[in-house]
């Protein structure tokens, strides 16, 4: 396993997008607020890194309707396989430490 490999993975490699994989690799489904609360970004700045998972493929972003229309972020299968491949990648390095 090389340094490059991981880096080679821009989506996961910023913070943010991975601490967002890494919030709902448990939970499957969460909404926009939940995230923006956990993460303690600003809309802005969470939609931005949502439609970068989304345009990957890592996550779904639809509509949901409670007492008003809101956004629901889903891991897809890729987002979970990937995040999985991207842990087990720094674990390995880690471990040559």
């Amino acid at each position: 396993m090389e340094l490059r490999e991981l880096v080679k993975n821009h989506v996961l490699g910023n913070p943010i997008r991975l601490g967002i994989m890494l919030y709902l690799l448990p939970r499957g489904k969460v909404l926009f607020k939940e995230l923006q609360k956990v993460l303690d970004v600003t809309p802005g700045n969470l939609d931005s890194h949502l439609k970068t998972l989304e345009k990957a493929g890592y996550v779904n972003l639809t509509k949901v309707f409670a007492d008003r229309p809101r956004t629901a972020v889903e891991i897809t299968e890729k987002g979970a396989e990937e995040t999985g491949k991207y842990l087990r990648m720094l674990k390995e390095l880690l471990n040559q430490v």
